[in-house]
C-alpha cells in the first residue's frame, strides 16, 4: 500500500534559499513541493488555492510578514501544519510565531542539519523549535528533538 506524500508550500522571498529548501525536501521521497511563493499576500492565495498538508514559511516577506499570512491561513487553510523558517531569534518573535498555531520554528542557519527532522515531527503533529532557540525561555518546555543544553 502506497503511503500518500505530504503535499508542502514553500514561502520566502529570498530565491535562492528557497531553491535550498525545495532541494532538501526532495531528498524525501515521502515529501512533495506542491508551490513556491516570494510574497505574503502570493502565499495566502496560494494555500487557499492547494490546501498543503505543510507550509514551510519565513518571517520577513513582501506584502505581508510570515506573521500575518499565518493568521490568515489559519482561516482559509486550517488543516494545513506552518513550519516556520526564519533568521530572526528574537524570543518574542518566536513566541508569537508558535502562539498562533505554528508547530515549529527553525533558524535558517540551522536548516541544513534541521529541516528534514523538523518536517517530520511537524508532520506527526508535534512540536520543534531550533535547536539554536532552545536558551529562549519563551520557548523552554516546548517539545523538541533535541536535549538542552548543559548549563
Amino acid at each position: 500500500m502506497k503511503t500518500p506524500k505530504v503535499r508542502i508550500l514553500v514561502v520566502d522571498d529570498f530565491e535562492p534559499f528557497r531553491r535550498f529548501a525545495c532541494l532538501k525536501l526532495g531528498e524525501r521521497p515521502e515529501l512533495q513541493v506542491i508551490g513556491e511563493v516570494s510574497d505574503g499576500l502570493e502565499a495566502v492565495q496560494k494555500a487557499e488555492e492547494l490546501q498543503p498538508d505543510l507550509i514551510v514559511l519565513d518571517i520577513g516577506l513582501p506584502t505581508l510578514n510570515g506573521i500575518e499570512v499565518a493568521r490568515r491561513i489559519r482561516k482559509f487553510s486550517p488543516n494545513s501544519k506552518i513550519l516556520f523558517v526564519s533568521q530572526d531569534f528574537s524570543a518574542d518573535v518566536v513566541q508569537e510565531a508558535l502562539s498562533l498555531g505554528a508547530l515549529g520554528y527553525v533558524l535558517k542557519t540551522h536548516a541544513a542539519s534541521e529541516l528534514l527532522t523538523a518536517v517530520e515531527v511537524v508532520c506527526q503533529g508535534n512540536q520543534f523549535v531550533s535547536f539554536g532557540l532552545s536558551g529562549h525561555s519563551s520557548t523552554r518546555g516546548r517539545t523538541s528533538t533535541r536535549p538542552p543544553r548543559p548549563q
